[in-house]
């Protein structure tokens, strides 16, 4: 299977599912973005136009180029409109019973042959696949946080995967210039494992009077190397999405390190979840997605 000007669907049109899309379109694939209802697709396909017309706006992206993707991008409340879809990517909540059940929904839509991705970054991709009759074709994708900006994707595959899905996800992955590493279906793969820790221990620092936001941000920016400290990184990411991950990985893992602080809760709770709301650690003048 090659992966030219495909028809690409994407679950959720959420942070990260709007950002898939993004990635889809802009490689040239026919790109479809569903969610529940017409609202929160709406709200999507707003995303997707918003970061490529801030990607022009930085120089980075030329005004045909970003007309085209676009074009190229539609959205649907209604699951049928997937019938064509040569990769389905699932980017929706981290909650197994609706994954299964998406799958399972699917199953009977799409060709024997599509390719089903789900972007889990903690749950089983093996248990995710039992929703789906043929859990040969499902294979993990765990697209890095905003996937607009971000190369690199886990690939992990379930225990019934097949080698052709696996070698057709590589083949897929490549037309849209990402680099991959193969990894085990294990909790929270090998990014989450370093990094729902790490981003706990810069919390608990903060919280303990040990640098402000600013200075560890630049500290990791300025001494690791980093291209964005952990708290403009939860800031995109969302601290609802961050306790859920954490939650999920203390759960199945039973490690203090993965337990959310309680400055976690506390901002939930005030509704700062970052970006998305306009005010996190930082404050935003909108909730726009970045340009690249």
């Amino acid at each position: 299977m090659t992966f030219h000007q495909r028809t690409v669907a994407v679950l959720g049109a959420g942070t990260m599912g709007s950002g898939i899309a993004v990635v889809s379109a802009r490689a040239g694939h026919h790109t479809v973005l569903y969610d529940l209802d017409d609202t929160r697709v709406k709200q999507g396909l707003d995303r997707v136009a918003d970061f490529l017309d801030r990607s022009v706006a930085l120089g980075k992206l030329d005004v045909q180029a970003s007309a085209a993707a676009k074009a190229r991008t539609r959205g649907t409340a209604d699951l049928a409109d997937l019938a064509g879809a040569d990769v389905v990517i699932e980017a929706v909540i981290e909650d197994l019973n609706v994954k299964k059940d998406l799958f399972r929904q699917i199953d009977g839509i799409v060709s024997d042959r599509t390719l089903l991705h789900t972007n889990t970054s903690t749950l089983s991709v093996t248990a995710i696949a039992a929703g789906s009759v043929r859990p040969e074709r499902v294979v993990g994708t765990h697209y890095c946080n905003p996937a607009p900006l971000m190369k690199l994707v886990e690939v992990a595959d379930g225990r019934h995967t097949a080698g052709w899905a696996h070698a057709a996800t590589l083949d897929f992955l490549a037309s849209l210039a990402k680099t991959t590493i193969v990894t085990k279906d294990r909790p929270g793969f090998i990014l989450n494992r370093f990094l729902i820790p790490w981003e706990n221990s810069c919390i608990d620092a903060l919280e303990s009077g040990l640098g402000t936001v600013q200075s560890i941000d630049t500290a990791v920016k300025g001494a690791l190397g980093h291209p964005m400290g952990p708290f403009e990184l939860l800031d995109i990411v969302g601290l609802d999405i961050h306790r859920q991950v954490a939650m999920r990985l203390y759960e199945q893992l039973r490690d203090p390190r993965f337990f959310p602080p309680p400055l976690v809760d506390r901002m939930i709770a005030a509704g700062d979840l970052g970006r998305k709301t306009g005010a996190g650690f930082y404050t935003y003048d909108d909730n726009r997605l970045f340009g690249s």
